[in-house]
């Protein structure tokens, strides 16, 4: 990828640059996205909860029944040790993404499976795509693509059979360019965005839909901490779109925005179409958190 540096990656036992990493196309990650993945990142070059994105990782690997050959411990010391072997990199580009990837391995359609494929590589935080949404706040808009039914692909598992993200970002892009789009359960209520969980607030409440039909975020569970921290009362519950058109203010919340304004839904205004204070309060004490000013960061980094 142009720009990015050729970090170190861990590959199925070995370190070596990220640009010598080769997928086999028979493996099934690649064939049939039989693989699950999980996201950390740092600030100012820490890890920021790598053992929850780890055990989530390990939740997701026990679900659908691979074994990586790794303990929890053991996937959370190379994580960490990625980090540190590319350092030198990070003051170009601000802050990592850790992003642990195991595949079932090569086997092809119904043939006999090698052992699983296993990768840790840091990318950058991908500020330039987000930055200025701080200030104007993001548009969302609700698609007609649906989350997964549990019944079919349980969403709390963080897997690469995603074309159903793909397609609501493609729909979200016709309604609104500037779109983020949220799907809907078969019922009719919000679940997630294509890769962030989804807030609104509400009198005071913050308000987001339950685990049932949705990734139970990293972040998700930060603004929770927040929240409480903030004395900034949390309810989970069925939520419609009627919910986020007339909501005083909404956020999304993911890895690398951490939270990030929402200040339009289906180009209607959300609230007085500004970040609001809530929002504010959530960004200002997570910063304390990390020990960096979050807006600041993607901004510097964002308009390089």
């Amino acid at each position: 990828m142009a720009g990015i540096p050729d970090t170190y990656a861990y590959f199925n036992g070995e370190w070596k640059p990220r640009s010598q990493c080769k997928i086999d196309l028979l493996d099934r990650g690649f064939y049939v996205g039989d693989a699950v993945f999980d996201i950390a990142r740092t600030f100012n070059g820490k890890s920021f909860k790598m053992k929850e994105h780890v055990e989530r990782l390990y939740r997701s690997l026990k679900h659908v029944r691979i074994d990586p050959g790794l303990s929890l411990q053991e996937m959370i010391d190379l994580s960490e040790e990625s980090v540190s072997r590319n350092e030198k990199f990070r003051p170009e580009v601000g802050d990592w993404h850790v992003w642990q990837a195991v595949t079932r391995g090569t086997g092809g359609w119904r043939a006999p499976v090698s052992p699983p494929t296993v990768i840790i590589q840091c990318v950058p935080v991908p500020f330039r795509a987000y930055s200025k949404l701080y200030k104007t706040g993001g548009h969302l808009v609700v698609t007609k693509t649906r989350s997964y039914n549990a019944d079919q692909l349980d969403p709390k598992v963080k897997h690469y059979s995603r074309l159903n993200f793909n397609l609501a970002d493609l729909e979200a892009q016709d309604v609104d360019p500037e779109g983020w789009p949220v799907m809907l359960d078969s019922k009719g209520n919000l679940t997630e965005g294509t890769g962030y969980n989804v807030f609104i607030v509400t009198n005071g409440v913050i308000r987001t839909a339950g685990d049932s039909s949705l990734l139970q975020g990293v972040s998700r569970g930060a603004v929770f901490e927040v929240a409480e921290q903030l004395g900034i009362p949390v309810a989970q519950e069925e939520l419609q779109p009627y919910d986020l058109y007339t909501a005083d203010e909404a956020f999304i919340a993911n890895t690398p925005t951490c939270i990030l304004p929402m200040t339009k839904a289906d180009n209607r205004a959300v609230g007085d179409g500004k970040p609001g204070p809530i929002v504010q309060q959530i960004l200002a004490a997570w910063s304390e958190r990390v020990g960096l000013d979050i807006v600041d960061q993607a901004v510097r980094f964002g308009g390089k």
